[in-house]
């Protein structure tokens, strides 16, 4: 059996383990500081899977939102049979408002780019904007951008459900386990990582994964080739409507001015998020007004949402990589062994399946 550690139990870690619990001849254990799956920024991440609406359109940014997609469609159903839960999964796509300044012959050719893909993105004027979504406000739009197969997802709904289904499946989860550092020896021109040693002693392996967020600085570290992964503060809020702003009809995800009204079904809603970078020499500490400037742009949109209660508020820490693209995927420098796949910034959950099938196949052809 090839041992294989998983160190991180987010949206990330979690879906590795259940994508590699279907490699055979695998022995597979994930650990995890946290007591419980989806604590960390997988927990505050609103879910919206901005894939084919995103401007990107080639090379390894495109080939990994759209791979993920296509492996969400089936991955969804196939953790409910295996888990026996359900995950909340709007189906309705997202809508994209386009202000006054913004380029709309851009979004014509982005169009254009993704029918010749396969992909289907529709350009809409002011008027049909307002004749399909009453919910908004009289807005100085010059149209909008409707993306019928992007997607929204609860995280935690998620992440509970690949920990469950990995676990029926053969996958050891260690929750409340800290890793305290590794043994490697060095062979020629590259290191193997032997084992970790763990809050519960020592754990032997051939591959070690990390995929522990804003914890991965620490790891490599301890391994000797530091990635220094920086936090970026994000806030968000659920508000509950007595009506839903839909009226009964079908309701996308609405974002624009990088404010997303997420809708959850029974008059709820996510709004966010805050994008906060940590000032030098002082702690990252979210700021009420920039949660609150979110919270009324939402309104501005959809002035419905103000007669809601607004019944939690929170915040989480994005792991941005420094001096690198997001996400890091792939071998860490100078080991044989050892596979990052973290730094994923604000695309953490969009992009946590085609992130895993990556480190399955690494591993299945390094094993063959």
């Amino acid at each position: 059996m090839t041992r294989i550690a998983i160190i991180g139990c987010g949206i990330i870690g979690a879906t590795i383990a259940y994508e590699l619990s279907q490699v055979p001849g695998l022995e597979i254990t994930a650990i995890d500081r946290a007591y419980e799956p989806a604590t960390g920024a997988t927990q505050a991440a609103l879910g919206v899977l901005m894939g084919i609406i995103s401007q990107k359109v080639k090379g390894r940014a495109w080939r990994l939102r759209e791979r993920t997609l296509r492996r969400y469609e089936i991955l969804i159903p196939e953790l409910e049979a295996i888990a026996e839960c359900s995950i909340p999964y709007n189906r309705q796509g997202i809508v994209k408002l386009c202000f006054p300044g913004d380029d709309l012959e851009k979004w014509r050719n982005l169009c254009e780019t993704r029918r010749s893909q396969g992909w289907s993105l529709e350009l809409l004027t002011p008027e049909q904007v307002r004749s399909r979504y009453e919910q908004l406000a009289d807005l100085d739009l010059i149209g909008a951008v409707y993306s019928p197969q992007d997607r929204q997802l609860d995280p935690v709904a998620l992440t509970r459900a690949l920990v469950s289904a990995a676990t029926r499946q053969g996958v050891a989860f260690q929750f409340g386990v800290e890793v305290l550092g590794a043994r490697y020896t060095e062979t020629g021109d590259r290191k193997i990582c032997q084992g970790l040693e763990t809050s519960v002693g020592s754990l032997a392996v051939d591959w070690a994964i990390v995929a522990a967020g804003l914890g991965s600085t620490a790891l490599t570290e301890q391994l000797g080739e530091a990635v220094e992964i920086r936090p970026v503060l994000g806030q968000g809020l659920k508000v509950r409507l007595a009506t839903p702003l839909g009226a009964g009809r079908p309701e996308p995800v609405l974002t624009g001015d990088d404010v997303h009204i997420v809708p959850l079904g029974r008059g709820e809603y996510w709004i966010g998020a805050t994008v906060e970078f940590p000032q030098a020499g002082m702690e990252l500490r979210g700021d009420r007004a920039q949660l609150d400037a979110v919270w009324e742009r939402a309104i501005a949109f959809c002035p419905g949402l103000a007669d809601g209660e607004i019944v939690n508020t929170w915040s989480g820490l994005r792991p941005r990589p420094e001096g690198r693209p997001a996400p890091v995927i792939g071998p860490l420098d100078g080991f044989k062994n050892v596979l990052l796949a973290t730094g994923h910034y604000r695309n953490g959950i969009l992009l946590a399946p085609a992130t895993a099938l990556a480190v399955r196949e690494t591993i299945s052809e390094n094993e063959c």
